[in-house]
């Protein structure tokens, strides 16, 4: 049997504050966006990630039952948690371009690229062949890296996909192979 994935990635509130590992609970304009795209998503077993944000784009979703998988979880990023880009810049700017340049690497003491594509790799291997459909509502990293172990690609690739909040990555399975799908615009097809 086929295994059909889409990663969806967690709304976003509207006044951004980002940061590393920041997990800022939506507001109503986000969890209307997520409303809005709801219909286009498959009926589905529904996974979330354990962050406040996940857990409440699947809310929003209006799925039942949503379950809570913490292999979904996002990047430990160690002492960078709750930090902005900049606040890491300015303290530990030749570990912030290591890890950047560097899947191995992880300056801040959590978790590489390569770990986290390690984690979510094994996740859906794991899968079991008579999932179906399932839809997961994830961070961006954990899209990225599941992308890149669909098509195998280098970790080396992972800041170069861009993933951003409420888009649906698409994924087949079948016998340890995965594949992308990508519907045609108008084509009427939900994810």
């Amino acid at each position: 049997m086929t295994i059909r994935l889409t990663l969806l990635c967690a709304a976003a509130p509207t006044e951004r504050d980002v940061r590393f590992g920041g997990d800022t609970p939506l507001d109503e304009r986000a969890l209307g966006q997520v409303r809005g795209v709801a219909g286009s998503l498959p009926a589905a077993a529904c996974l979330t990630a354990p962050s406040q944000r996940c857990r409440q784009t699947a809310e929003a979703l209006g799925r039942e039952p949503v379950v809570e998988e913490p292999k979904l979880r996002d990047m430990d990023m160690g002492r960078w948690q709750g930090r902005t880009l900049d606040e890491v810049a300015a303290g530990d700017g030749a570990g912030l371009a290591q890890w950047m340049s560097d899947p191995e690497a992880a300056p801040h003491g959590g978790e590489s690229v390569a770990q986290l594509c390690a984690r979510i790799a094994a996740w859906m291997d794991g899968l079991p062949d008579d999932a179906g459909r399932v839809v997961a509502v994830v961070e961006q990293a954990v899209a990225r890296a599941a992308l890149l172990h669909a098509l195998g690609a280098p970790r080396q690739s992972f800041w170069r996909i861009d993933v951003p909040p409420l888009s649906a990555v698409q994924l087949t399975g079948r016998s340890g192979r995965w594949n992308l799908r990508i519907a045609p615009v108008g084509s009427g097809e939900s994810l």
